[in-house]
């Protein structure tokens, strides 16, 4: 019996397929176009579509244990529901989900409310399964980094309610930990929903100190403006999801992105170790740059 990994060439996906292999599980990374990708040993590809009922309907066959992260597109609700009810058809009774932080709060921000309905099918059906919520990606803020460098301000109009940014790599090793938790118990554990978060709530402004401190030059937070930054989205996405963003954004500069207590220690139990902190991957990422 193997552990299946949706969205497997992804960042995340990447990163729990290489984590899992570590672990040395039997591991069937779900791809659209097989022997694109070199998979560490272990690791075999299993090609489907998650909107493909047929291909998903065999995937799923001699699985034990889902891993299901699909991506923000259109029919994401239906991809999540349909894989979730195929692997039910299925027998797969250890599942871990990736949602997103405040999904049931953030109602009118569309792929917030796609991964709380999906939530909503979890718990009604009691599926035995892990949901993960992580709040906003470290790594986001690379995509920024030239216009950090090039322009001396911080871009993201993260606001001053404060966000809990987690790093991706904190984010797979939970995936992992709970993966491999719910694949080696000997039946199936109850359900789990887990904020996935980093060590400190950071602001925009904050956010640009840090990046100063690690070019040691002044950088700017570029402040709250969400129309521009939908604008400058849309050159690089298509509208209905720079408007998503936007949305998102907005309810971050409202309410931010932090745990309940106790979360960080509750992930660092998990883990075993501290959760990485934003400035070190800022210094990481500016050293790998130079």
């Amino acid at each position: 019996m193997s552990l299946l990994i949706t969205g497997a060439t992804g960042t995340i996906g990447s990163l729990v397929v290489q984590g899992l292999a570590q672990h040395g599980a039997d591991v069937k990374a779900l791809v659209r176009q097989p022997g694109k990708t070199l998979w560490p040993a272990g690791v075999t590809e299993a090609v489907a579509d998650l909107t493909d009922v047929p291909s998903m309907r065999q995937t799923l066959q001699g699985v034990r244990t889902l891993f299901l992260l699909n991506a923000v597109t259109p029919d994401e609700v239906t991809q999540a529901l349909q894989t979730l009810n195929l692997a039910r058809e299925a027998g797969i009774q250890r599942i871990v989900y990736l949602s997103v932080i405040h999904a049931d709060r953030f109602t009118d921000v569309p792929h917030f409310t796609g991964k709380h309905t999906v939530e909503r099918m979890i718990d009604t059906l009691d599926l035995p399964a892990t949901v993960l919520r992580p709040a906003y990606f470290m790594q986001n803020d690379q995509q920024v980094q030239a216009v950090i460098e090039g322009y001396g301000v911080y871009p993201m109009p993260i606001g001053a309610a404060g966000i809990a940014m987690v790093d991706t790599r904190d984010l797979a090793d939970v995936a992992v930990a709970e993966l491999l938790r719910r694949d080696r118990a000997p039946a199936p554990l109850p359900r789990v929903t887990l904020d996935v978060v980093g060590p400190e709530p950071l602001t925009g402004e904050a956010a640009a100190r840090v990046w100063s401190e690690a070019l040691q030059r002044p950088i700017a937070y570029a402040g709250d403006d969400l129309l521009a930054f939908e604008a400058q989205l849309a050159t690089q996405m298509p509208g209905w999801m720079a408007y998503d963003m936007r949305l998102m954004m907005a309810r971050i500069q409202q309410h931010g992105m932090q745990p309940a207590a106790g979360g960080v220690q509750r992930l660092e139990s998990l883990l075993g170790r501290p959760l990485r902190r934003y400035d070190a991957m800022v210094r990481e990422q500016v050293a790998g740059s130079r």
